[in-house]
């Protein structure tokens, strides 16, 4: 390998060439002076040798052999240090000579025999030279930098080799695929002149099943002309034998007609003479009342005088508006004929079930009136306040719900109930409002309160 090292070398870095420090002048008068070595120029590699032999020997360097600058540095690993702290190293390494001679020092003593100018490796010898401030340290340099060029060419050279090897390889293989598509586009082409072959016959065959399908379309087109011919004799014979029949049609009609005006001017004079017999008989009613009213004027009947149950001593007439308290006493006036039973909503679903909101509380006291009027008969009207409600008519209720109008009160528009029912029928209002109580059984009305009302809806 020696021998391709030497080939490979470029001109100006062989072996033999001698080393830039021994042609240059240390100071006057003495040609023979080494060239002082430039720490700001070295080379990379030979300043990261430096890093990591520092790195190295910090960790373990007594603190007063460690550069103030370096101490925050022992704590971490020697590839930490050498990673972070590289360019902090190097430039101890070269501003102290104290510190370069405690880092040979602790190398002598941990690891004797490793940092040496006669070391193998090129990079090594050159940093145990810069750090010993040995004369030949410019000519070791020189030897680590021709020695990190040859490794550098001899890389490219491996990276080179390795990159032909693959596109021979990529060659090879583009061959293989380009051989396989040559074959493929061979089948391919043969199965296309066979695929040609088979559609040239299908065309054939199509064209013979094109022209017999359009001898097929012209004797069907012919066989189609005489069906629609007949088909229209057909039509003509049967509108004449529609026209014909309409015709009969009317003149049925017309005779229905004629028979239905017949027995209408029938009714209408049996119509007649029944309110002609009606008239003559309402005379002969008159009449006979007429006889009847002379005879009682006649005779002095009907003075208007009281009734002989009303002189029976120790009783006195039924009184209108009274109180009903008891349940039997409600039972009993339900079954009252035609009896009209008004109910104070708000009045009568506040005691019943005051902590539903006031739409559940409509909701439940309409219905229950509803099963009510549905198992008595009795009409049954309910009123609640109106104001800003806002709510759908009842559907199929046999309930009749009343909201009052704005500025109105459900007890003044029970009084106008009360008061609207003719004389002698039977009304009964449901509220333990007493002002509303006093009210309607001043107008004839019964009432009845709250709570019993309830009472009998819990029994529905």
């Amino acid at each position: 390998m020696s021998g391709s090292d030497d080939t490979a070398r470029p001109p100006g870095c062989g072996a033999a060439e001698p080393s830039p420090a021994g042609d240059r002048d240390s100071g006057p008068g003495d040609p023979a002076a080494p060239e002082p070595v430039s720490w700001e120029r070295l080379p990379d590699a030979v300043r990261a040798r430096l890093a990591d032999t520092a790195a190295a020997a910090v960790g373990s360097m007594p603190v007063t052999d460690v550069p103030v600058p370096l101490r925050r540095l022992a704590r971490f690993t020697p590839a930490k240090r050498a990673k972070l702290g590289g360019a902090a190293l190097t430039a101890e390494l070269a501003a102290s000579v104290a510190f370069r001679a405690a880092v040979v020092a602790w190398w002598e003593e941990h690891r004797p025999g490793e940092l040496t100018t006669a070391a193998d490796d090129p990079l090594t010898a050159a940093a145990a030279a810069l750090l010993a401030d040995d004369p030949a340290a410019a000519a070791a340099v020189a030897a680590a930098a021709r020695r990190g060029e040859v490794v550098e060419l001899r890389a490219e050279r491996d990276a080179a080799l390795s990159r032909v090897d693959k596109l021979t390889a990529e060659l090879d293989r583009l061959r293989a695929e380009l051989t396989e598509a040559r074959a493929q586009a061979r089948v391919a082409g043969e199965q296309r002149d066979a695929e040609y072959q088979q559609l040239r016959r299908r065309v054939s065959e199509q064209g013979a099943r094109l022209r017999a399908a359009i001898d097929g379309q012209v004797a069907a087109e012919q066989s189609a002309a005489d069906l629609r011919r007949a088909a229209e004799s057909e039509l003509a014979a049967a509108r004449a034998e529609r026209d014909r029949e309409r015709g009969r049609a009317e003149a049925e009609r017309r005779r229905a007609d004629r028979a239905s005006a017949e027995v209408a001017a029938a009714r209408q004079a049996a119509r007649e003479a029944r309110k002609a017999d009606e008239v003559r008989l309402e005379l002969l009613i008159d009449t006979l009342g007429g006889a009847v009213t002379g005879l009682r004027r006649e005779l002095a009947l009907g003075g208007g005088g009281p009734r002989p149950a009303d002189l029976v001593a120790g009783a006195q007439a039924a009184r209108r508006g009274a109180a009903i308290d008891r349940l039997s006493e409600l039972d009993a006036l339900l079954t009252v004929p035609s009896v009209h039973v008004i109910v104070d909503g708000y009045n009568v679903s506040k005691t019943g079930y005051p902590e539903l909101p006031l739409a559940d509380q409509r909701t439940r006291l309409v219905g229950q009136l509803a099963a009510l009027a549905a198992r008595t008969g009795v009409e049954i009207t309910v009123v609640f306040d109106g104001a800003g409600v806002v709510t759908a008519p009842p559907r199929g209720s046999r309930v009749r719900v009343l909201f009052s109008d704005v500025g109105v009160l459900a007890d003044d528009v029970i009084r106008d109930l009360v008061a609207a029912e003719p004389e002698g029928r039977p009304v009964l209002v449901a509220t333990s409002d007493r002002a509303v109580v006093e009210s309607v059984r001043r107008g004839g009305a019964y009432s009845v309160p709250s709570a019993v009302l309830l009472g009998r809806l819990a029994r529905v």
